[in-house]
């Protein structure tokens, strides 16, 4: 149902509530009951609520929805999704064939007395989209950045509305599905970090292109996806993990690309403690700028990015960090962990390069203390001069002017910055963007640059405008 006009929470609560077909339970733990106050102050409610819920305390809560290690968790909002929808399925047999059933559950926390907790919930909606239908779910998990408690819990009960005026009234767009999240809201207030969605309601979605919107929206600094492409939430899956990063446009991953991580992986792990070897997690990174290079995100070329990087059992973090110093500031408060980049030399340029930081009021200084201050170190992988495979570039030949090479030797001093010397240099020379033009134009052999499992897939599923 496209409308252009953006509609209050109140227009929204009560254009829910006069819909005869609509009925359903709402269930709300750790902020109060913010969302189903919407539609009872709007009026009409007894035509939409069935029943309203606040199992706050611990106890309560896990008698009706079982036990649960977390209780603000993606674990417990499901636990409450099938308890409240199932009970609506099963004592409402009566009024079926004419009701589109809808459960609403959240689990929040909100700023505590002392004002020291991380501020985060987890919100959802299973419903359906026809009377009998089996059941659609959307999830969300959001983030409230508003200082006082009062502010959080009216944001909360904003996003609340939007979510399930969305879930009846934007199926058939996933841009105005995920931009309604918002409408009254900024992301000063909160944000969306996550979404999934999943059931007949959303025939033929996919929950990737949804979480991309969040990151196209900047609604999210990062969304995240595991090997088999399903969102999750950065925070959760990073924290406490030590972490290294490759960031790439990674159209295609070429053989480069596994090289540079096989390489910085294990000097990273011969750099932490030999207990914290096993905790570490290798993460491809993807740029919205990269994303969108000249021009609108392809679709499909981002979900061919995230699907061949699935066949390599790598997931994905797709970030609006434009520098490395953003991007290490934003893992770092996810895992709390050591943070290591291996990168090339041309990055390692772009980082010195003091025109790129104009736009900082501490300049190239400040950047490095952010890269750097965060337990972050700097893998450098030679590799070939554009115009001449045969000429590597490393450390000893970057471009860097003389005032700034001080800065540098500190650096490396400190090991901070460290050159691989294990690396592959056969595999140096290649370029994805040299890759991509072989696949573009048909020229034969683009495949030794690539991964056997990437050749293959590029091939069947003809991705990024290939040619035989």
């Amino acid at each position: 149902m496209g409308n252009s006009q953006i509609l209050n929470a109140r227009q929204k609560a009560l254009n829910i509530n006069l819909d005869p077909a609509l009925y359903g339970a709402f269930a709300e733990i750790g902020a109060g009951q913010e969302v189903a106050r919407h539609f009872f102050r709007a009026g009409a409610a007894a035509g939409t609520v069935a029943k309203t819920i606040c199992a706050y305390d611990m106890t309560v809560s896990d008698t009706i929805y079982g036990a649960c290690s977390r209780y603000v968790s993606h674990e417990r909002l499901l636990s409450m999704l099938d308890h409240e929808y199932d009970l609506l399925i099963e004592r409402l047999v009566e009024r079926a064939e004419q009701t589109r059933f809808f459960a609403y559950a959240n689990t929040v926390q909100a700023r505590n007395f002392k004002g020291n907790n991380e501020c985060h919930g987890w919100m959802g909606v299973r419903f359906q989209h026809a009377p009998m239908s089996p059941f659609s779910q959307v999830v969300i998990h959001v983030r409230m950045l508003d200082m006082e408690n009062v502010q959080q819990q009216e944001a909360l009960g904003l996003i609340g509305v939007n979510l399930l005026y969305a879930s009846f009234r934007h199926l058939d767009s996933r841009e105005h599905f995920v931009n309604s999240l918002m409408e009254g809201l900024s992301t000063e207030r909160i944000e969306v970090d996550m979404i999934s969605v999943e059931g007949p309601g959303f025939s033929g979605a996919d929950s990737r292109l949804y979480s991309l919107e969040l990151v196209k929206r900047k609604f999210c600094q990062a969304v995240m996806f595991d090997p088999k492409g399903k969102p999750l939430r950065p925070a959760d899956s990073l924290y406490k993990k030590n972490v290294v990063v490759l960031r790439s446009g990674f159209r295609p991953p070429t053989l480069l690309n596994l090289d540079m991580l096989r390489c910085g992986l294990e000097k990273f792990k011969a750099s932490l403690a030999e207990e914290e070897r096993s905790n570490v997690m290798v993460l491809p990174e993807i740029s919205m700028s990269t994303l969108i290079g000249r021009g609108e995100v392809g679709n499909e070329d981002f979900l061919a990015r995230v699907d061949l990087l699935a066949c390599l059992d790598h997931g994905v973090l797709i970030s609006n960090c434009e520098s490395y110093s953003e991007l290490s500031g934003y893992i770092s408060n996810c895992s709390r962990k050591p943070l290591a980049f291996v990168l090339v030399v041309y990055s390692l340029e772009d980082i010195f390069d003091e025109k790129k930081h104009t736009n900082r009021p501490d300049g190239l200084l400040g950047s490095l203390g952010n890269l750097f201050g965060h337990s972050t170190r700097l893998y450098v992988y030679p590799t070939a001069e554009d115009n001449d495979i045969n000429r590597l570039r490393i450390i000893d030949n970057l471009n860097l002017p003389s005032h700034l090479k001080p800065l540098l030797q500190y650096l490396l001093d400190n090991h901070l910055i460290q050159e691989i010397t294990d690396y592959d240099p056969k595999l140096s020379g290649i370029w994805s963007r040299v890759v991509l033009k072989k696949i573009q134009t048909g020229e034969q052999g683009w495949e030794d640059s690539v991964p056997k499992l990437v050749a293959n897939m590029v091939a069947q599923k003809s991705l990024f405008g290939y040619r035989q």
